[in-house]
């Protein structure tokens, strides 16, 4: 950033946006948005927040750098998203996939393995050479071990235990809080065009029973710390780590910081999956990873995930 320079940084997650104008005197103002529609060209949605952002303020954008959940490479266009914002004065743009910006907010540059545990779930290991992606799948095919995974796994058990399929769990009663009468639960979030960030939102119902002792929780949150730490081990076994040998696992995303049942149980799992790995504290915060983005030196292998362009040159 130059010592002139106004840049937007937008941290686009599927339960909210997060935006954040700073120069290089530091941060000057966030704010929060709606989350991201996956099923909708994510890019779009997010241009729309910067030049609302941009005129309702008043301010000067100079520089936009976006993260986002739900960008494919195919999508990775940011000749189209500085066309679509040079009316806002943006003069460079950087584009990138949430797992690089949550591995630059949870780790630097440095090697190790990053988790972005929130409504989805991603997984990045890197080495002094390579980097690997893991899950990031989306509801329908992936995202294990994360708060919509977290959420719908409590609310299969609060249905089966009305059926009579399962022990009973303190979940039955609080899913009738949340939604309503049991057997109508399904039509309630069949019906909302919001349905996997409220699915989602009974992830923290899930793990505040697993802290009461509720059996069925703790085993929900068990099990999706396991799915976590195997897919750290298996990230970090594409870029060349061997069992064993130190690497750091930073963490982002409230669901992995603050819910302190889940970040025991990864504790634990990640000692079986991946031994020699240490879950550590997130270097800073998710928005932080995203004003890196323009930063990342040419040969860091990160670079070449982050998709740039900037007016009188092309994209990189």
């Amino acid at each position: 950033m130059t010592p002139s320079s106004t840049r937007l940084s937008i941290d686009g997650g599927q339960t909210g946006t997060r935006l954040r104008l700073s120069d290089s005197g530091g941060i000057l103002s966030e704010t929060e948005g709606p989350g991201v529609l996956t099923d909708r060209p994510v890019v779009d949605q997010l241009t729309e927040l910067a030049v609302a952002l941009a005129t309702t303020t008043g301010s000067r954008i100079d520089e936009l750098a976006v993260g986002t959940s739900g960008l494919t490479p195919a999508a990775a266009n940011p000749e189209a998203l500085l066309a679509a914002t040079r009316g806002i004065g943006v003069q460079r743009v950087a584009l990138a996939h949430d797992s690089i910006t949550g591995y630059l907010a949870a780790n630097g540059t440095e090697p190790g393995v990053m988790l972005a545990v929130g409504t989805g779930v991603v997984v990045l290991a890197l080495s002094e050479t390579s980097v690997a992606k893991v899950d990031g799948w989306g509801s329908l095919l992936g995202d294990a071990g994360s708060g919509y995974w977290i959420g719908r796994a409590g609310l299969d058990a609060a249905l089966r235990a009305f059926d009579g399929r399962a022990p009973h769990t303190s979940l039955e009663a609080t899913a009738v809080d949340r939604f309503g009468p049991l057997d109508e639960v399904y039509m309630v979030v069949q019906a909302s065009p919001n349905r996997v960030s409220l699915i989602a939102s009974f992830c923290r119902d899930v793990v505040d029973a697993a802290s009461a002792g509720d059996e069925t929780a703790r085993g929900i949150v068990t099990a999706a710390a396991n799915e976590l730490a195997h897919s750290a081990a298996s990230a970090l076994l594409r870029v060349g780590w061997q069992p064993g040998t130190p690497a750091r696992v930073g963490a982002v995303g409230a669901l992995a910081i603050h819910a302190r049942p889940v970040r025991d149980a990864l504790t634990v799992a990640l000692a079986a999956h991946a031994p020699g790995t240490t879950l550590e504290q997130p270097l800073g915060r998710p928005l932080d990873g995203v004003q890196a983005l323009l930063d990342v030196a040419p040969s860091h292998p990160l670079r070449p995930f982050v998709y740039t362009a900037q007016i009188g040159s092309g994209t990189h």
